[in-house]
This record gives structure tokens, sequence and C-alpha cells, in this order.
């Protein structure tokens, strides 16, 4: 009967282990995530665009959606955005807000949250739902879909 209660008490033990291991690594994996939008932002707010496209993954393959309309790539997603922001006035100051980080996998996660662009007279805001995936430089988007308030 001993025997018994000392392997249950390992087994519980050995599974307490992989239980917090395995919280450890999801909320690390959320504060990377966090740290690689918050950067982003950063980005924005100090108009260096490229700086905020350092978060989307450098593929032809990374996939935007906004507006009514899609496109493929980074390079596309890099002038479609020069293109709407021509300059730091008319980029404003972005914030992120309720965001909502839900770990997929080891190396997969989805996004969820609020985008507020504002200026001196007024305030653009919309949601977001990103796809991310880890790579060997870390954290990136694969997939943005963006909407906006009318």
């Amino acid at each position: 009967m001993k025997k018994i209660f000392y392997i249950s008490l390992i087994i519980v033990f050995i599974s307490s282990i992989f239980l917090f291991s395995g919280t450890d690594s999801v909320n690390n994996m959320k504060k990377q995530i966090s740290i690689v939008l918050d950067d982003s932002e950063a980005g924005w707010n100090s108009g260096d665009i490229e700086r905020y496209m350092e978060c989307y993954h450098k593929s032809d393959k990374m996939r935007f959606a906004g507006n009514g309309s899609f496109n493929f790539g980074w390079e596309n997603t890099l002038k479609r955005y020069k293109k709407g922001y021509p300059d730091k006035k008319a980029m404003g100051k972005l914030t992120f807000s309720d965001v909502d980080i839900t770990i997929l996998s080891d190396d997969a996660a989805y996004i969820f949250g609020r985008w507020t662009l504002h200026y001196p007279d007024k305030k653009r805001t919309g949601l977001y739902t990103l796809v991310m995936r880890k790579f060997k430089e870390g954290w990136r988007i694969i997939h943005d879909h963006s909407s906006s308030e009318k």
C-alpha cells in the first residue's frame, strides 16, 4: 500500500513540474510577443514605418487585409503603409489596447486587439486579428486583418 502511495506522490510531483513549466513557457511567449508589438508601436510613433514593419515576417507569403482589400508580401505591405501614411503627421500617435494573446503552439499565436491613431483634432480606431509565428529572428506576423470604424 505504501508503494502505491509513493508512486502516486511521484506522479503528482512530476505532473506538477510539467504543468508549471508549461505555464511559464506560455507566459514567456506572451511576453516576447508583447515586446515585439510594443517595439512596433514605438517605431510607428517615431515616424519610422520600416521599424514598425519589423514585426511582420519578411516573406512574399505574409498577408495583410484591411479596408476591403488584401495583399501578399512584406514589401507590398510596406508600400501600402507608406502610401497611406506619407509622413509623421499623417501617421499620428498609435496605441494598441485590449490586446489578447492566445498561444496556439510553441511557434504559433493568435492576437486580437484594438488600434487607435490619435491626432490633434480627431482619432481613428479599429480592431485587428493577427497570426504570429516564431522564426529564428523571433515572433513575426504572418497574417494581419485590420478593420476600422467609420
